[in-house]
């Protein structure tokens, strides 16, 4: 893959991430802004301090949200454009459009997934100030574990594939992302900083509409990002697929 190639595959996943992250601000709002206004409400009512707002809690939710998920969005597209360049061709014979939903699928497993399950997203008003740093750490070293994990279950897979054949080869490397998982579950410190009259209703709403918008971002960008990657790299299989649906539409006269 030359320089021209990644270049124009590192602009179509930024335009693909921008894309991804625009269906993630409609989960945000929609989803996720009514359980943050319900925390805060809980939050100030238990508050006995009562500092000068510097943004308003109305930019926040739309200026400020809508500024954060697309940028998000761009940068996250931009990365994982060039983790798509990289690992075309190495995860197997699959095509533009199967490769960025296969990366989509194991980024969004380890990236988000299995750190989330140890370490679940929390509204405001749950969690200590002062073990924020501490919290921060602990679910980025989850993450980069997670991601060291899956490649290592890749590679694992692809050197066990010519022994055990590629099923069992798959099933084997899967045992190892568990176990090692687990065992990374297990060792790393818990935190439960949950006020005990949180709603549990609010706290299981506000992180599944965490996990909504990440399911929506990467779903979105695989889906974006294969059409736009196989226009680039499989251009006469992109332009006779849309020969073909141009015929199918084109009413045939009697």
């Amino acid at each position: 893959m030359n320089a021209a190639t990644v270049r124009s595959l590192l602009v179509r996943g930024m335009l693909a991430g921008l894309a991804a992250g625009l269906l993630a601000l409609a989960v945000a709002y929609f989803l996720g802004e009514p359980r943050v206004d319900s925390a805060i409400a809980y939050e100030d009512a238990h508050s006995h301090e009562h500092g000068m707002e510097i943004v308003s809690r109305s930019m926040q939710s739309t200026g400020g949200l809508a500024t954060g998920v697309l940028v998000y969005g761009v940068a996250f597209g931009g990365i994982a454009a060039l983790a798509y360049c990289f690992a075309l061709g190495r995860i197997g014979r699959f095509g533009p459009r199967a490769s960025a939903l296969l990366l989509s699928a194991a980024g969004l497993l380890a990236v988000y997934l299995v750190p989330f399950l140890k370490y679940p997203a929390n509204p405001p008003s749950v969690g200590d100030p002062e073990t924020i740093g501490k919290r921060t750490t602990l679910y980025f070293l989850m993450m980069v574990l997670s991601v060291l994990l899956a490649i290592a279950t890749v590679i694992l897979g692809k050197r066990l594939a010519p022994r055990l054949g590629n099923w069992n080869a798959t099933l084997a490397a899967g045992a190892f992302f568990v176990l090692t998982i687990g065992l990374a579950y297990a060792f790393l410190p818990a935190i439960n900083e949950v006020p005990k009259d949180f709603s549990a209703t609010l706290l299981w709403q506000f992180r599944l509409a965490a996990l909504a918008i990440q399911l929506t971002l990467w779903t979105a960008f695989g889906l974006v990002f294969g059409l736009l990657s196989e226009r680039v790299l499989s251009p006469r299989a992109a332009t006779a697929e849309k020969q073909e649906a141009g015929r199918r539409a084109t009413p045939v006269p009697h």
